[in-house]
């Protein structure tokens, strides 16, 4: 998905002069090409996030459109104040795009886990939060994220992410994409755990369990449409993210819930618990540890629907 993302970004800022690209000294190997098409609208700050998010909201406050650019939490919470007081406040057109959402970078430690990211932007005032489940939404959304006049926060993918749309999409902001038809429970994700999701509801579908599967790719501003329509057409809705359980997909999905008076006939939440993921290991070793891979989601949907 990373590739699929700058190689999308690459072609956009072939016609569009105001796209300027800030780093914090990462990203080489897919960056390149950005760099040498376009030197004077490259900018690599060195390992200093918060002067790069700085830098990118003066960019943008001259008419332009800055995208700062890093590896898991680094341009998220290690400079939350600057996005909050210079980019948010301003309301500046500042893209922040972060690689290697979840424990995509498992193997390196709880450092470069990206477990809390979407509660925190999504807290902020006047952004959006956008997390793509595959290649086809990720180069829809790197599209609607440069459209979209305003501060977003654009949750990638590292690499090797299973396709689960089978061509391009039909892709709005704040409207989820229904990936399957079911009414016995509805199945909401985010992100590129979707191949998990979607493994799960094939075991299901065996045992004559329909899920309806959504990708809820928008957390920010949520789809409270697909939401209601889930929890009155529907048996129940689980959610399932790789992020801590607060502040995530399913804490939005259970604010509608509670804000509209729904009374789904289950409601589950998947998600890391509320503990640092401190165990090392490759993304999907640790999912598993945490009930994430596709075993462990049909188990929570069994039991969601037996009470």
């Amino acid at each position: 998905m990373r590739a699929v993302f700058n190689k999308t970004l690459l072609e956009i800022a072939k016609k569009d002069p105001r796209i300027h690209m800030v780093l914090a000294d990462i990203g080489f190997g897919e960056i390149e090409p950005f760099r040498d098409n376009f030197p004077d609208r490259y900018y690599n700050v060195g390992v200093a996030e918060q002067n790069m998010t700085g830098v990118a909201c003066g960019i943008a406050m001259e008419g332009n459109i800055a995208i700062t650019y890093s590896i898991a939490n680094f341009p998220t919470l290690r400079c939350l104040e600057q996005i909050r007081n210079d980019v948010c406040y301003h309301n500046a057109n500042v893209k922040i795009v972060i690689i290697g959402g979840g424990v995509s970078y498992g193997a390196l430690g709880m450092s470069h886990h990206s477990t809390e990211d979407i509660a925190i932007m999504r807290a902020l005032p006047n952004i959006v939060v956008e997390v793509p489940c595959d290649n086809y939404e990720a180069i829809a959304a790197t599209h609607a994220m440069i459209e979209h006049n305003g501060p977003f926060y654009y949750r990638c993918g590292y690499k090797g992410e299973k396709d689960i749309h089978s061509g391009p999409i039909d892709f709005k902001i704040g409207k989820a994409n229904t990936v399957r038809e079911g009414n016995d429970v509805t199945l909401m994700f985010c992100g590129p755990i979707g191949s998990e999701v979607v493994k799960a509801a094939d075991a299901l579908a065996a045992e004559g369990i329909k899920c309806r599967i959504v990708s809820m790719h928008t957390i920010k501003p949520i789809d409270k449409d697909a939401i209601i329509d889930a929890a009155k057409s529907t048996g129940g809705i689980v959610t399932i993210e790789e992020h801590n359980i607060i502040g995530g997909l399913g804490a939005a999905v259970a604010e509608v819930i509670a804000d509209e008076g729904l009374c789904p006939g289950c409601f589950k939440r998947l998600a890391f618990p509320d503990v640092n993921v401190a165990k090392i290991g490759g993304q999907a070793w640790i999912r598993d540890q945490y009930g994430l891979q596709a075993g462990g989601i049909a188990d929570s949907v069994r039991a969601a629907l037996k009470k």
